[in-house]
């Protein structure tokens, strides 16, 4: 046993060194397993590709039966959004029913949203790589096609309730390296009394933290830092290139989804990545606003992880970055 002890960063969102030892040793069938019954765990080959299987059929279903579907949608995915389109388009799917709302989007310093033109943006990936790459004839009508803007923040989640009689009808999600949904991030804005490496256990949904809409946030470092590691930012480490703050839906519209599917999936197929860690905390440590995609173990949520994030997170003597 090592005899060397110390205290997590004080910048560490979660700093309960005894749930951060419990949860690097879940693997296997103790990842799956979950007091309620309620919250699936499942490990499977490419949680992405489920993901977006999903979602092609749902999209089918709305054309096929004439119902409305309204996607909480996370991106930017070109590669599996650009096949998804190129599926609709050979299938012929009618996506007339099919109503988007893009999860998130950069903010300025000054709480301004980035404009459709703005090439890092995940509004522009969104309507470069999926909308506009549907056939004229198929796609979405432009009213049924939201992401969040400085003219609608305001009324984002107003707008999915009104549209989802009540929410949406399935909201897919993935993690942040800080725990997050979309942008909900550990942040002051949605935590009041918030300070580094506090306790807040949230017991059940009707605890304040769910009552909270879209709306424009200061980033974690964290999910600067993770986002400088994206393409679109030169996957350089340029941390000085991301933007400071984000729009992005709410814990309220989380909540209110009749369905979550929510994925864990590394990138690239490299046993490397930044989701093994908060992936085990997100669906086995406490539900708390410090680690927001914990909120899903309240909810009926159907979560996807990959074999490399279900691998015991441990000590590699001889592996290096």
């Amino acid at each position: 046993m090592s005899n060397f002890d110390f205290e997590p960063a004080k910048w560490v969102p979660f700093r309960d060194k005894a749930v951060l030892e419990r949860v690097r040793r879940l693997t296997g069938k103790s990842l799956t397993e979950h007091p309620n019954p309620d919250f699936n765990i499942r490990i499977c080959k490419n949680p992405g590709n489920f993901k977006f299987a999903h979602l092609f059929s749902k999209i089918q279903e709305s054309d096929r039966e004439d119902k409305r579907f309204l996607a909480i949608l996370g991106n930017p995915g070109v590669s599996r959004y650009g096949a998804l389109a190129d599926i609709i388009n050979y299938f012929r799917i009618d996506c007339r029913n099919f109503y988007p709302f893009t999860m998130d989007e950069w903010a300025d310093q000054d709480g301004n949203i980035a404009p459709l033109s703005y090439k890092a943006g995940f509004s522009h990936s969104f309507m470069k790589y999926f909308i506009n790459k549907i056939d004229p004839d198929l796609r979405p009508p432009e009213k049924n096609v939201y992401y969040p803007t400085n003219d609608n923040i305001n009324d984002y989640t107003k707008l999915i309730e009104d549209i989802g009689e009540g929410g949406a009808d399935t909201i897919y999600s993935g993690p942040g390296w800080a725990g997050h949904i979309a942008f909900i991030d550990p942040c002051p804005e949605l935590i009041e009394g918030y300070r580094e490496g506090g306790e807040y256990i949230i017991k059940d949904i009707n605890d304040p933290y769910f009552e909270q809409p879209a709306q424009i946030l200061s980033l974690h470092p964290l999910t600067i830092v993770q986002n400088s590691l994206h393409g679109v930012f030169g996957q350089s480490g340029d941390i000085a290139n991301v933007p400071p703050k984000a729009a992005t839906i709410g814990p309220r519209d989380v909540v209110n989804a009749r369905e979550r599917l929510e994925s864990h999936g590394g990138f690239g197929n490299d046993f490397s990545s930044w989701q093994r860690m908060i992936s085990k905390l997100i669906t086995h440590g406490p539900v708390t606003p410090y680690v927001p995609g914990s909120i899903l173990q309240l909810l009926e949520t159907t979560v996807l992880l990959s074999e490399n994030i279900a691998a015991p997170v441990e000590c590699m003597e001889t592996v290096a970055y």
